[in-house]
């Protein structure tokens, strides 16, 4: 494991853009398992995607009123992750904020090159994604403002037949992975926390795009999956499978993921923009939790090519996970965060993260 860890500082903003590149295409998969064949409309059918603009001060008139034109990255094809954003927009709550908001995709690069480039305002990452650039000198500039949904709901799934009933049932059979060492750092973690043998995981590089074939066929014996999207998926498909989650096996593995990103610059030269934007956004999603059925029918409105059943049974599982045990939708706990970056750092992933680098909880 250590001799795949990258020298981050030393290697300069190049490395880093390649990390958010590899991280982002390897979401990217994992989003693909049930969105195969999205063309781009969905992500543009709010706002009418074009390339993103550069500075958020530009103007649109509609109806007498003068609004501010922002540009939201996705980090890949619309998913119910993003659905707030999308229920904000089609229920005017940005307009009444003052903002047009164009929804755009993000390049192969990521929501957070595009970001930190000041050619989007806001977009959506991850908590490990970011351990990867939000220290030493080389730093991007980007923040996250919002928790989208407040626990890590990520963890390993199997087929109930391999008998993978813990993390240490992991050692003698295959994993699909995305060569990512924060990655395989946390399945180590994990499978050795549980009493088994790490060297004994066979490791798959794969990107699966279809959990349910790639289970179902014997492709692969384990898989780190979102389960909002694909657990969701593989339980309609009508799988027996075990799964654990993450967050359960250790808490330093309850980080953030995902994120809604701000551009440095706009947070600090446009704070009231940033915060008409984070008001609206909450009420999104917040009618996402109260009404998961409403939320779903404009997603699907959004991304026709989405499957209806997936997205409602995805939408009605993270009603209850948006805001899940905090006091608010939005809310990152400063401690739960500084946590796992500070096992990023000491598993050596990283360069040393200061408390606090990389969010705020200015705007909730």
């Amino acid at each position: 494991m250590k001799d795949k860890m990258m020298n981050i500082e030393a290697a300069g903003k190049t490395v880093v853009g390649n990390l958010i590149s590899e991280r982002a295409m390897s979401r990217r998969a994992v989003l693909r398992a049930g969105t195969a064949g999205l063309g781009l409309a969905g992500a543009a059918a709010l706002a009418g995607c074009g390339g993103a603009p550069k500075g958020s001060g530009s103007a649109s008139t509609a109806g007498g009123s003068k609004l501010r034109k922002v540009t939201f990255a996705l980090d890949w094809t619309p998913n119910t992750n993003h659905t707030g954003v999308y229920v904000a927009a089609e229920r005017g709550y940005y307009r009444e904020a003052g903002l047009k908001v164009e929804i755009v995709q993000a390049p192969e690069n990521g929501a957070d090159a595009l970001v930190a480039a000041g050619d989007a305002e806001f977009g959506v990452s991850f908590q490990d994604t970011m351990a990867s650039y939000v220290s030493g000198p080389d730093a991007l500039p980007v923040t996250a403002i919002a928790a989208i949904i407040q626990h890590n709901t990520s963890g390993i799934i199997s087929m109930k037949e391999k008998g993978i009933d813990s993390p240490a049932d992991m050692a003698g059979h295959t994993y699909a992975t995305w060569e990512m060492p924060i990655e395989q750092g946390v399945i180590e973690r994990c499978v050795e926390a549980d009493g088994g043998d790490f060297s004994k995981v066979e490791m798959i590089p794969s990107t699966v795009t279809d959990e349910v074939t790639a289970l179902s066929t014997n492709q692969v014996d384990s898989i780190w999956i979102y389960w909002a999207w694909a657990g969701e998926k593989c339980e309609l498909a009508g799988l027996d499978t075990n799964y654990f989650a993450f967050a359960d096996i250790d808490p330093v593995f309850d980080f953030y993921t995902p994120v809604i990103i701000a551009n440095n610059d706009v947070i600090e030269q446009d704070a009231e923009l940033v915060q008409a934007f984070m008001d609206a956004t909450r009420r999104g999603y917040e009618e996402c939790i109260k009404d998961p059925q409403g939320a779903a029918e404009v997603l699907l409105k959004a991304a026709p090519e989405l499957e209806p059943e997936l997205v409602q049974a995805s939408q009605r599982y993270l009603a209850e996970q948006y805001q899940a045990d905090a006091e608010a939708w939005g809310v990152i706990d400063q401690d739960r965060w500084d946590a796992f970056f500070e096992w990023v750092g000491e598993q050596g992933f990283a360069p040393a993260i200061e408390s606090g680098a990389g969010m705020t909880d200015q705007f909730l």
